[in-house]
């Protein structure tokens, strides 16, 4: 409120919603007691009822969805907000990380355990970071939703879990090293968001570009040949079997695979972002359900057709992580 939004308001960001569609109670108790999205038989129901073409009762209801979704410059202010935590906390676990030795030999992640010391800065790392993932998983259920709600969901409760789980069983030591290596790429995501929310097209491309290459690397490279080696094999090697190692190995593996699932997603927008000179959305978590729909069918000619025509078009900025033609979702 008092930092993001004036900044966004210099930087020319989109203040406005969606425009509203024009006031009908017939239209607005279907839309709120029945559908959103009428099928063919309703629309043509409404038509006769109301002696409006099908076209205009469409653009009717999409303009009704648009007006529950976020402006642009409410997503620029959540987006900076996200930006500022990741790069604090990214930075405050560098820094903390540098100093410790598991970050340059992961087998230190088990000397002595379980009797190691919870140092404080580990601690504040640990209880920064639980609160924020638990401010994600509440705050969707508040949000619009998302294509990707409930992958974002499973992320959020695997995080939560898996935060939770290393704490209390002082598997904290390669809990700091994840924590920082999920913290970088989404750095970069945030301040891609920017940019497009800017209209900054080439930057938000070159952000995004750079985005995918942190994220695939990161995510498909060191995390499993860092972070799964160490809690598949040295953690078994050095302390044996015991219950706590397979429950944390199977939360690592269904983060692995969300990993996999995005990294697909965002491979197929960079594929779109190269051919077709411009990036697509982010395919992690930005899109609504309720995405705009291009028309493709000539608009009637009837008497009550304009009625629809303030409707949120295109070119009003896009509910994505990027624009462009298809990615969250949307991480």
């Amino acid at each position: 409120r008092f930092i993001a939004k004036p900044c966004a308001l210099g930087l020319k960001v989109q203040a406005n919603g969606p425009q509203k569609a024009q006031p009908n109670a017939i239209l607005e108790k279907v839309f709120t007691a029945i559908t959103k999205h009428p099928d063919e038989k309703r629309l043509e129901g409404l038509s006769k009822q109301l002696d409006w073409d099908v076209r205009s009762i469409q653009r009717w209801f999409r303009q009704r969805r648009n007006q529950e979704k976020p402006s642009t410059l409410r997503k620029f202010c959540e987006s900076m907000w996200r930006f500022t935590f990741y790069l604090y906390i990214f930075t405050y676990g560098v820094r903390f990380l540098k100093k410790t030795p598991w970050l340059w030999n992961t087998r230190q992640c088990w000397s002595g355990y379980p009797y190691q010391p919870l140092m404080p800065d580990l601690h504040y790392y640990y209880i920064v970071e639980l609160s924020f993932y638990w401010s994600l998983m509440f705050s969707q259920f508040i949000d619009v939703k998302r294509k990707d709600f409930g992958i974002m969901f499973t992320h959020h409760v695997v995080a939560v879990s898996l935060i939770s789980f290393s704490y209390v069983t002082n598997l904290t030591r390669v809990g700091t090293l994840i924590l920082c290596l999920h913290d970088a790429a989404d750095i970069v995501l945030e301040a891609a968001k920017m940019a497009n929310y800017c209209k900054c097209q080439k930057l938000s491309d070159l952000l995004f570009l750079t985005f995918a290459v942190v994220f695939i690397v990161s995510r498909l490279g060191i995390y499993p040949l860092w972070i799964l080696n160490t809690t598949l094999f040295e953690l078994y090697e050095a302390l044996g079997n015991f219950p706590a190692l397979w429950v944390f190995n199977v939360l690592l593996m269904v983060l692995q695979v969300l990993h996999c699932l995005w990294s697909y997603l965002i491979i197929k927008a960079a594929y779109k972002a190269i051919s077709k000179g411009k990036v697509a959305k982010d395919s992690r978590s930005d899109v609504e359900s309720s995405s705009d729909e291009e028309e493709t069918v000539p608009r009637s000619k009837a008497p009550h057709s304009t009625v629809a025509t303030n409707g949120t078009s295109g070119a009003n900025g896009t509910n994505g992580y990027l624009t462009g033609a298809a990615s969250s979702e949307e991480h």
